[in-house]
């Protein structure tokens, strides 16, 4: 008898869970597990209902809500990024540091020569993000230098002259990072491994060295032209 009720039973749950689910052509139907069909995670800037999710953690515990900031795991790092540049901090004075120079100065790039695709890569990026200013080679005659004013040229910077040393790759790096005088910090729109591969990109555009031997011949200012 008692087999006969759970049978009964299931039969019955059975039918009421298919009539229930299929009692319209127009509608979807229930859905058994709704967080197994609508995924709950969310993109990083999209809209969050504030009644439900909280950025403050003391507040999500205290009104029972989801605790959610946005942000990474502390400790882990995005596919393909380097490293943090974090052997120099910082500060108040910028680059007009003397130790952070030095200590920018130490760095050296981490990344090896580029591929082809990665410097045609670089090339886009620089004329993205630098070449308004300093100009398609880097020499402070970009579209809008005149209106900015105080636009270095990169490349006079980078070689370097006789009363000044030449910037050095970390150097270069630590300005995008940080930014110098009327220009900005690009932190936010380069990745590291991006900038480090616009300072690779810059040094492609410095004027290459005179092979030795390569000089032109000198003339002989007591040889007689004939004619």
């Amino acid at each position: 008898m008692k087999r006969i009720t759970y049978l009964s039973a299931i039969v019955i749950a059975t039918i009421i869970v298919t009539v229930s689910s299929c009692d319209s052509k127009r509608e979807p139907g229930k859905v058994y597990m709704p967080d197994m069909a609508y995924s709950r995670a969310y993109e990083t800037y999209a809209w969050r209902d504030t009644a439900k999710f909280s950025m403050n953690a003391l507040e999500a515990y205290d009104k029972h809500k989801i605790y959610y900031n946005a942000l990474p795991v502390n400790g882990t790092m995005q596919r393909e990024e380097l490293f943090p540049f974090s052997v120099v901090p910082n500060n108040t004075n910028g680059v007009t540091d003397s130790n952070a120079i030095n200590l920018s100065s130490q760095v050296k790039n981490p990344l090896g020569p580029l591929t082809a695709p990665d410097s045609l890569e670089a090339s886009r990026l620089f004329n993205i993000n630098c070449a308004i200013c300093h100009g398609s080679k880097a020499e402070a005659n970009g579209p809008v230098a005149s209106k900015i004013g105080g636009v270095k040229s990169i490349i006079a910077a980078a070689t370097g002259s006789a009363t000044a040393p030449a910037y050095s790759d970390g150097k270069i790096f630590y300005i995008m990072t940080y930014g110098q005088n009327n220009m900005g910090s690009y932190a936010s729109q380069l990745s590291r491994k991006q900038r480090w591969m616009i300072v690779q990109y810059i040094r492609s555009l410095q004027p290459k060295a005179a092979a030795p031997g390569t000089a032109a011949p000198k003339t002989d200012s007591a040889a007689v032209v004939k004619k």
